[in-house]
């Protein structure tokens, strides 16, 4: 995350669309070097990479708990601290920073904290995809985008999706379990596709 920030940081300023290119090509680096494990592996641990890389919360354990539970608290915490800037930034970053809104600063620091909370969830569960996208989302069009509402609302809708798929990953293929991500990506991709289709027919209308 320090080399991401750093690349996409310029003149202190911190470009996202720069941050989004780089982190795609750092997230293929990342990937060589699981695949690297992988092939080091023998065939219980290409197991378990498999499992983690689809994302399962079946290991998840009271002594990770405590590991996990504190730092996902503290950015719980943090995060409605910063509704206002971020209400602020929805508007564009000149809008924001004539409003009062310490621009860089609060990048740097919603950086941070989504890197401590996800960088810690991903090394337990692995990568559960599209709860972060479906769920906000969706709670955006029902609750609107005030983020003094949508930061909390979030956390507790992508635990109640979490805890569905879940549900499903252990019933569907019982008594075998489905990894969680397969199941989360049948429902956010789908969904995901719509929104950019919807999104496409909005801007051409």
């Amino acid at each position: 995350t320090s080399l991401l920030y750093a690349i996409a940081s310029r003149r202190g300023r911190t470009s996202i669309a720069t941050m989004l290119l780089a982190g795609l090509a750092i997230a293929a680096l990342a990937g060589a070097g699981i695949g690297f494990l992988a092939f080091l592996s023998d065939d219980r641990q290409l197991r378990d990479i498999t499992f983690w890389t689809l994302g399962s919360i079946g290991g998840a354990t009271w002594s990770k708990l405590t590991i996990v539970g504190p730092v996902i608290g503290a950015v719980l915490c943090a995060a409605p601290l910063l509704a206002r800037a971020l209400n602020a930034l929805v508007l564009g970053e000149a809008e924001a920073f004539h409003l009062g809104i310490a621009v860089e600063r609060a990048k740097r620091i919603v950086i941070l904290l989504v890197a401590l909370a996800v960088g810690t969830a991903v090394a337990v569960a692995g990568p559960i995809s599209f709860v972060g996208l479906v769920v906000p989302h969706i709670l955006r069009i029902l609750i609107g985008p005030d983020h003094r509402l949508l930061l909390p609302a979030s956390a507790l809708g992508g635990g109640i999706l979490l805890v569905g798929a879940d549900m499903v990953a252990r019933t569907v293929v019982a008594p075998a379990e489905l990894p969680i991500g397969i199941v989360t990506a049948f429902v956010g991709a789908p969904y995901f596709l719509w929104l950019l289709l919807r999104r496409g027919t909005v801007l051409d209308g």
